[in-house]
């Protein structure tokens, strides 16, 4: 069977950090692309960064550029998300997904919808 399991969420005081973790289990998570998607209460699912197959290339959306970073360990199946400067707009339900691509890829996509494997969500909180 195949699964993602988060971990690492928290509540933290704006300006703080946290690592996300995303275990893949059943799966070669390498031959996969990865995406991190956060879901703030009240407000619809968004995409907030993600990374290619062969960890080529990597996007960011404006909202986190420079204070997060998506890495992976494919020796232990898992990929990291680490937040710096948290804002209390990062406040939500954090996910990761994984879509396989069958060869090396050089692009990834923040579109849920192209994503077949998801993680059941942890929550994130950031106030003061």
């Amino acid at each position: 069977q195949l699964q993602l399991v988060e971990s690492g969420g928290g509540s933290v005081q704006p300006g703080g950090s946290l690592r996300l973790s995303c275990a893949a289990a059943g799966f070669t998570l390498e031959d996969y692309g990865i995406g991190w998607f956060r879901q703030a209460p009240g407000k619809e699912r968004e995409g907030v960064l993600c990374l290619s197959n062969g960890d080529s290339y990597s996007y960011y959306t404006e909202s986190v550029k420079g204070r997060f970073t998506i890495s992976r360990d494919n020796t232990k199946h898992t990929v990291y998300l680490q937040m710096n400067s948290l804002k209390p707009e990062d406040t939500g339900a954090y996910y990761c997904a994984a879509h396989y691509v069958p060869q090396r890829a050089d692009y990834c996509t923040v579109n849920g919808a192209d994503y077949e494997y998801w993680g059941q969500g942890t929550q994130v909180s950031v106030s003061s």
